[in-house]
This record gives C-alpha cells, structure tokens and sequence, in this order.
C-alpha cells in the first residue's frame, strides 16, 4: 500500500530555504525583462511567501503590491517577512481574485500557475483585474528540461539517503509539465 505524501508547501520556514532564494533571483530578472514604469499597482498571484513581491518593492517602485495566496501559513510569512507599507497580503483563490474588473496595472505569477486546477481561469481572472494596456504576466522553472537545479539536489539527497527516493519531486514535476 502506498503511503500518502504530505506537501510542506504551506511553511514559508520549509519553502525559503528550499526554492525561495532561487524564487528571488528569477523575479529581479523578470521584472527586468518586464519593465514596467514605476508608481504602479501590482498584483502577484500565488504570492506565496513574499518573495516575488520584496523584488517588486525592491525594484520595481510600485505604488503598491498586494499578493493573494490560498495558503494561511504562506500568507502570515509573508506578511511577517515583507514589512514595506505598500505591501498587503491576504488569503484567496488565482481561479477568483478579490479585486474589481481594471483595478491594478500589473498580475504576475511567479512559479506558481501551473498548480493552479484551472490555469486558464486563473490567466482569465489576472486579466480581468488588469487595466487595459496593464502587464499579465506569468513564469515557471523549465520543467520540460527536467528541472535540473531540482534533479541535481535531489540526486545528491538520495545518494546520502536512499530513504529520500520516495520524496523525490521531480517525477511530480515532470508529469505537471506533460500536463500543460
């Protein structure tokens, strides 16, 4: 009989070690590449811990960043993390945002849309809630190339441990990519 994985993706304090500082370094090349003008309202779906929106207030000069997260545990991290004034964080569903039709100039996903159920709804929902001529915009890790900043710690993990095989995520992350 199999045994049940547990995702320990709702503890920033498990996440930020793990991916969060790789989640950094990705988003300042983003938003690089993005460009958007400063003084503007931003939106990061799938905030998890914070870590998209420190980037954006770190560089970005918004006039405000509010990420939405369904996660309890990753939204009080961030909240606790990310003390900018202009940042709110709050719990709520990519597939139904909190927000009115043409509220904010920017919705980003970072690393997050595709384990969202419904990504096309979730896509549909950042759009409606960006003004006409506003930034919609998402990105993930190169799952198709097999995730090989993952494979390589997960290789190393197993090779110390060979009780880590079953904790192993890359399998989990190559069948999301054949998914998409």
């Amino acid at each position: 009989m199999a045994t049940e994985r547990k995702d320990v993706w709702a503890s920033g304090d498990a996440y930020e070690p793990y991916v969060g500082r790789w989640s950094r370094l990705i988003a300042r090349q983003f938003l690089a590449w993005l460009g958007v003008p400063p003084d503007k309202t931003w939106l990061d779906v799938g905030c998890g811990t914070g870590a998209l929106s420190q980037v954006i207030l770190d560089t970005a000069s918004p006039r405000n960043v509010l990420g939405v997260d369904p996660s309890d545990g990753f939204v009080s991290f961030a909240r606790h993390k990310v003390t900018d004034p202009r940042a709110k964080f709050q719990v709520g569903d990519a597939q139904k945002l909190p927000l009115a039709d043409s509220s904010l100039d920017a919705a980003l996903a970072g690393l997050v849309i595709n384990f969202i159920p419904d990504q096309a709804k979730a896509v549909r929902e950042m759009t409606r809630v960006t003004r006409s001529g506003g930034i919609v915009a998402a990105y993930v890790w190169d799952y198709s190339g097999e995730m090989q900043m993952m494979r390589r710690f997960w290789d190393e993990a197993v090779a110390l441990d060979s009780n880590a095989t079953p904790l192993d995520e890359v399998a989990d992350f190559q069948c999301v990519a054949r998914s998409l």
